[in-house]
């Protein structure tokens, strides 16, 4: 299972702004994604609902994983979109 640790930069956290853009993100592979928190359980990255639900915040650590081994590039970008702003995606 290919897992990326990431950390959110979002001056605001994973408002319903940023959450949307990443859950979009998340949608448009072809892979499932989940999103948790380093000490927490998964939820769906595709779900906007959901990840509003972990209250991430700005510098908290997550692990973006999937259950698909091809998923790598798909994991790494969306690490990536953690490291901006996303609210103007």
């Amino acid at each position: 299972m290919p897992e990326r640790h990431a950390t959110v930069l979002c001056s605001q956290g994973l408002h319903a702004r940023p959450a949307a853009a990443f859950a979009r993100a998340a949608a448009e592979t072809s892979h499932r994604i989940t999103i948790r928190r380093t000490d927490g359980n998964p939820v769906s990255g595709s779900s906007t609902l959901m990840l509003m639900s972990l209250g991430l915040k700005e510098g908290e650590q997550v692990v973006l994983a999937s259950d698909d081994e091809s998923a790598g590039p798909a994991l790494d970008h969306l690490a990536a979109l953690l490291a901006t702003e996303l609210d103007g995606q």
